[in-house]
């Protein structure tokens, strides 16, 4: 059963193993993608309904465009259909919707829906759901040092005033607690260069099913998983135990 008391605040998802599911089915590997994508609302709707306060999709890396064109292609109209398709009814849910990694060189058209639907969920109190976009962490880690290097020399900052807090104002998810849970589907252990500085303390989970087979039973369990964790945060449990006495 889950503990309502331990929700995690921010679940962060990489969804694998959409072309291997359809492969297996005899399918074309865009069937797989189309079926990912369609997963995404059912799980949104398992989040919110858990309590969970930001969900994050790595729907697209920064190197997938060495993909096949037809196939990136075909994930950017599919990703521009499910926004068409969804937004209004995030917006009727109170959810807040972002996209977060580099504009170029998605698309325009979807770059145009993406502002539509950022626009339109931006006043939102309720959850937060963010598609991760031609995004890689090392790039997000550049940019953020580059956006405080500019603050330096414009003497919004200073120098010395740099923190692990305050750098993490500069990154894409500025302002949204770090992932407490990481799940990655398809029974692949990596991370694969998403929120490298947000997972420090992660908690990793590593399920076998595909992404396209994943519901909100996985989902349930998932976060049962992580309720059992020791989450200790660099210090050891007795440490834990005198905070409690005290």
């Amino acid at each position: 059963m889950i503990d309502k008391s331990n929700i995690p605040k921010h679940v962060a998802i990489i969804m694998d193993g959409n072309g291997r599911w359809a492969k297996e089915k005899g399918l074309p590997r865009t069937f797989g993608h189309r079926a990912g994508i369609s997963k995404v609302k059912e799980i949104v709707n398992a989040a919110n309904t858990m309590g969970i306060k930001v969900i994050t999709f790595f729907a697209f890396s920064a190197e997938n465009w060495e993909r096949p064109p037809k196939e990136v292609n075909m994930l950017m109209r599919s990703l521009n259909n499910f926004l068409e398709q969804n937004i209004r009814e995030l917006h009727k849910n109170n959810i807040r919707f972002m996209v977060i990694g580099r504009d170029e060189p998605i698309p325009p058209y979807l770059q145009e829906k993406i502002r539509q639907g950022e626009a339109k969920t931006r006043d939102n109190t309720g959850m937060v759901v963010i598609l991760a976009l031609n995004y890689g962490a090392r790039q997000e880690i550049l940019d953020a040092v580059k956006k405080f290097t500019e603050a330096v020399i414009k003497k919004e900052t200073k120098l010395e005033g740099l923190d692990i807090d305050s750098f993490g104002g500069y990154l894409y998810t500025a302002g949204l607690p770090d992932p407490d849970l990481l799940i990655r589907t398809s029974g692949e252990m990596r991370i694969s260069n998403f929120m490298l500085w947000q997972l420090s303390y992660t908690e990793l989970y590593f399920p076998r099913k595909y992404w396209p087979d994943f519901g909100r039973e996985d989902l349930e369990k998932a976060v049962e998983i992580y309720q059992k964790r020791d989450r200790r945060f660099g210090r050891i449990g007795e440490q834990d135990a005198d905070q409690e006495d005290n």
